[in-house]
């Protein structure tokens, strides 16, 4: 393992870069997932909510009540845009993960294709080097049979 190439570490070093981006781009979306999951409960309260309140229509209802209603919706409505604001925030860090996921990727596959490159060079190298030693022993053999004659 004396000549190992040393592209075969920054090859591992690549993989480890991009598993560990990989690894960051799932947690993020995990993130995003959530949060959006969140929203949706809000607004589905926010609906229920309405639709309790609709249910209550043509019933008598105190001044007080209808304030305390109003100031509710407000409330979940600010809840709501606090929360659109928190999932537009992971949609950007979701974005940033993958962004730098595909960086890696792209170092990984250059990475690779660099030693790709290198093995078809040696392997080229190495038919010529045969090739070469087949001819030489070729015209050694061709060479003793002119000698023997």
């Amino acid at each position: 393992m004396a000549n190992a190439d040393p592209l075969l570490l920054v090859l591992k070093l690549a993989k480890d870069a991009e598993e560990q981006a990989a690894l960051l781009l799932k947690a993020a979306q995990l993130e995003c997932q959530k949060r959006q999951n969140q929203l949706a409960a809000l607004n589905n309260y926010r609906l229920d909510y309405m639709k309790q309140m609709q249910s209550q229509q043509g019933q008598a209802i105190s001044a007080s009540h209808y304030h305390q209603f109003h100031r509710f919706i407000r409330q979940i409505d600010e809840a709501i845009a606090q929360q659109n604001r928190v999932v537009a925030d992971g949609e950007k860090q979701k974005n940033f993960r993958q962004q730098h996921w595909l960086e890696k990727q792209k170092k990984r596959k250059a990475v690779e294709l660099l030693l790709d490159n290198k093995e078809k060079k040696r392997q080229v190298l190495e038919l010529k080097k045969e090739q070469k030693m087949t001819d030489e022993f070729a015209s050694q053999q061709f060479y003793r049979r002119k000698q023997q004659q």
